[in-house]
Formats: C-alpha cells, structure tokens, sequence
C-alpha cells in the first residue's frame, strides 16, 4: 500500500517523455513520488501537468532540486526509478546518489533499454553500496503514462518492494480474453484485470526479454511494410485502400496494435502538401541498437532467428538510399510490375495467410532464443508468464498472445512455438497461400526478406534430412573437422583421409 506518512514513495530522476509520464502513472495510482530531473523546466511541467490534469488533488508530485533534496523525501527502504539514456548516463546517475548518500538497502531501479549484460555487471558492481535492480519498460509514452508491459529482474527482495507499484501501474487485460482493458483518463487508472508485469529471474533476465521482445517488434513491423510494398506496388493500390486491408486484417487473427496503428499512418494525409502522409516520408529507418542486439545474440549461441535478423538487414537497407538510388536505374527486375485483376482478390487472401506464419515464426525465433538462453544463464523463464505480460501495453501487444501462452500452459517444456498443435495446424493449413504470397513477390521481384526467410525457417524445421551432411564433407575434406555418421552412435567422430589415394576411412 502507498505510504501515508509526509514521506514520498518513490523517486522519479529523468523526466523526458517516458520519465514524466511514468511519475504520472505512479501517481494516477496513490503513490506519492519525488522527482528530478538536471533540466529544472522538466521539473516544473511535470509538477504543473499533474496538478493541471486532475484539479484540485492533493499535491501528490514533488520537484526537487537537487538528488539529496530527493533522498532525503522519501521513505526508506528509498526506491528511485532511473529513466535515463542507457549506457554511460546510468552509471553517472548512480554515482552521484551514492555521493549524495545513498544507502546499502536503497532500491535503484535501470527502466532503459541497457544491454542485459550491463545490468549484471552493474548489480554486482554496485553490490553493498545499492541494491540495483532492473526493470524493462516497454509500451512508448501513451503505456508509460497509462499502463506499459513491465519486466522487472533482480533481487527478489527488491521485487517484494517494488511490487505493488508495478503492478497498480502495469497495463491491465481481462484474464478471460487476453484483451487490453484500457482508459486513458487522467486520475482515473485501470485497476481491474490482470496486471501486465511478472518477476522475470535474476539480474539481466528482464533486459534480455525486451531485448528479444523489441527483436520481435524489429519483424513485426517488417513483415507490416512488406505486406503495404505487396500491395502498393504490386496492386497498385493507394495507401488508403492498404489502409482499409490492414483494418479488415486487425479484426482477425492479426489483430495487433502495430496492425492497427500501420492502418491509421497509411490513412492519414500530409498537412503540407494533402497527399497520402507515407508517400512524403523518406523511405530511410534508423535502429537504437535492440534489434542488432538480438540478432548478434541469436548468433553467438547459436539460435536461428533469420526473421528478426532480416528485419534488422531491411533497415541497414534502407539507410543506403543513395546506392539503391544508383542501383535502381542499373539493375533489371522482371517485366511485369502488377498482378492482373483477377488474380489480386485471392492475393490479398493468401497474403493474410502469409504474413500471420510469419508472424507465428518471429515469435517462435525470439521464444527459442530466451529459452537457450535461459538455459545457459541458469534463468527459470516462465513463457507463459512473459507472453500474457505482453498482452498489454508493450508495442507488440496482439491477440494471438493468449493462444502463446496456453500453448505453454499446455506445455511448459516446449522446445518451439511450432511444435504447439494450435500453430503447427494453423501453419500447415495456411502455408500453401504463404508459399504463393512469397512466389507472387519473386515474380513481381518487391522484395520480401522477412516473410520469405519465416518460409525458410518453417520448411528447415519441417525437413528431417538437410543438406549439412555435404557440408560436413567439405569441412572435413579441406580441414579434416571430422563428421558423425548416421549408422553410428552420436558422438562418434570420423574422419577420411581425403588426400590419400586409399581414401582410408578413420574414427576419431
């Protein structure tokens, strides 16, 4: 329960858009916070807008002016949220409370997008001076401000603490539906459903799921532009009509918020100028760094995630405009540009088809990546847990998260989201207009690098037999790696000796 003596609950330091908006939220829900930030304007409109939203409440936000002032306003146990750029910020927030008298059993809470491995660091770093602790946040400032996907890891005492708080600001569904209850009412917050926040494990744990979590937006939202380039250029329809697709779409299996809002941008006219927004937008998408980090994880343990690292190759792409500038005017495509008339009504119907598989197939990538690594950090990772707290509030919010997480429910062991009848039917009855989607997109040659590489990824997983063996051959003929053979027990290792005329066969 909020804490009903003059001091203050919790600190807030760094009031930009998600800073702010977090201290607001904590307040909508009964808690007292104590905020700071080095720029004092920021200090001033945050405590100006919430008194200007709910008037007449109690003075419930308090500025302060320097990082004593802070500490010395709150309760102890004292727990300050750092909403700071990741990186070197973080630990020069963290050296200025312990000069400013932070204590051993004060709870610092990291809500940035840091590299989990920084987070371990930091908690063994800091270790008898703070207890550091780790909370991901994801949902952008509309779900900081009402309600975002939070996952916290770290000390589990410090969870006990910091628990309530979290989970009267979290976003809310209704356990029954898995669908967001929302209300973006100043004052008024969701109290009913169930809370989109859960301990996550030991240090780093909670970074490393948004990690993956953003490395699954990275596709997510490639696999969207994908379909709009299907259709724009290869329909040619207006950004309108893709618009009203995507609407149709977002009432299906691929209702999502990311479907949602691709049909409000695809709607919406530039005031400049009155042509479709998307069409003035220059075609270049920069990356923050979640996504490469997610595809660089993937290959250092050897996961294949070939959906998330394509959508992070589609935006180093994008950024190369001058070359594809270039390029456009030396390179041939094929001669049909358009499919025919007849044919584009059962396209947009098999494209549906194709990009609900890969979309089932990022997420199965980034689930398989968490649980490898899960396994070789030691972390017990609850999926089912991690798929309902992205139910709500986080940006790849979509409905088919509660088929993820009774899928899990159904079996907590399993090894990939394909192996789950419910998405390993819905795969095989939908991959045949998947497959003529992707042929669609080769013929017209618009490149579709995530939904054809989630194809891949599907027919790999399907083949019992991969063409690894002659690789193996070759390894071993031109650097003697040795191979295993499949009338032998596992682990047996064999080697021929390739350059000999005898070509004597040799176990290891």
């Amino acid at each position: 329960m909020p804490n009903r003596s003059k001091l203050n609950d919790i600190g807030v330091i760094g009031l930009g858009v998600m800073g702010k908006n977090l201290a607001l939220n904590i307040v909508d829900n009964g808690y007292r916070v104590s905020a700071f930030d080095l720029d004092p304007v920021k200090v001033t409109a945050a405590v100006a807008q919430a008194r200007a939203e709910v008037p007449g409440r109690a003075q419930v936000l308090d500025g302060c002016n320097n990082l004593t002032d802070m500490l010395a306003s709150l309760a102890k146990p004292r727990i300050l949220v750092l909403s700071v750029p990741a990186g070197a910020p973080v630990d020069g927030v963290c050296s200025a409370l312990f000069a400013a008298g932070l204590e051993a059993d004060d709870i610092v809470i990291d809500t940035g997008n840091s590299l989990w491995t920084d987070t371990v660091e930091r908690e063994q770093r800091y270790a008898g001076k703070c207890v550091f602790f780790s909370s991901a946040v994801s949902g952008g400032e509309v779900g900081a401000r009402f309600g975002p996907s939070l996952m916290p890891s770290g000390d589990l005492k410090a969870w006990q603490h910091v628990a309530p708080i979290w989970k009267a600001i979290a976003a809310k569904v209704d356990g029954a539906t898995g669908l967001p209850i929302e209300r973006f009412e100043p004052g008024n917050p969701v109290t009913e459903g169930e809370p989109c926040t859960s301990y996550i494990g030991p240090a780093g744990a909670g970074h490393y799921v948004k990690m993956v979590h953003n490395g699954i937006e990275y596709a997510d939202m490639q696999l969207i532009c994908e379909a709009y380039q299907l259709l724009h250029d290869g329909l040619g329809m207006t950004p309108f009509a893709v618009g009203e697709v995507f609407k149709g779409w977002n009432q299906g299996s691929l209702n999502s918020y990311l479907m949602g809002i691709s049909a409000e941008v695809l709607q919406q006219d530039d005031p400049l100028t009155g042509k479709p927004l998307v069409e003035m937008i220059l075609d270049k998408a920069g990356q923050k760094g979640t996504g490469l980090w997610t595809a660089v994880s993937s290959l250092q343990i050897g996961c294949p995630a070939p959906t998330i690292a394509e959508a992070v190759y589609a935006r180093a792409v994008s950024t190369q405009k001058p070359l594809r500038l270039a390029l456009s005017q030396k390179l041939a495509g094929p001669a049909g540009t358009k499919l025919p008339e007849d044919e584009q009504q059962a396209f947009i119907q098999a494209l549906e088809s194709a990009l609900y598989c890969a979309k089932v197939c990022s997420y199965a990538q980034g689930f398989q990546l968490m649980a490898m690594t899960a396994k070789e950090q030691g972390w017990q990772l609850d999926f089912a847990e991690i798929a309902k707290i992205w139910r709500a509030g986080c940006i790849i919010r979509a409905t088919f998260l509660q088929s993820i997480t009774q899928a899990y429910r159904d079996n907590a062991e399993l090894h990939n989201l394909l192996m789950a009848d419910s998405f390993s039917q819905a795969l095989s009855q939908k991959q045949k207009e998947w497959r003529k989607a992707v042929i669609s997109a080769v013929s017209l040659g618009i490149p579709v690098p995530c939904i054809a590489s989630a194809l891949s990824y599907y027919d790999s997983y399907r083949s019992e037999t991969l063409p690894a063996n002659l690789l193996q051959g070759q390894r071993d003929y031109f650097g003697a790696h040795s191979f295993e053979r499949t009338d032998t027990p596992a682990g047996d290792k064999y080697h021929l000796n390739w350059s000999d005329a005898k070509r004597e066969l040799h176990k290891l």
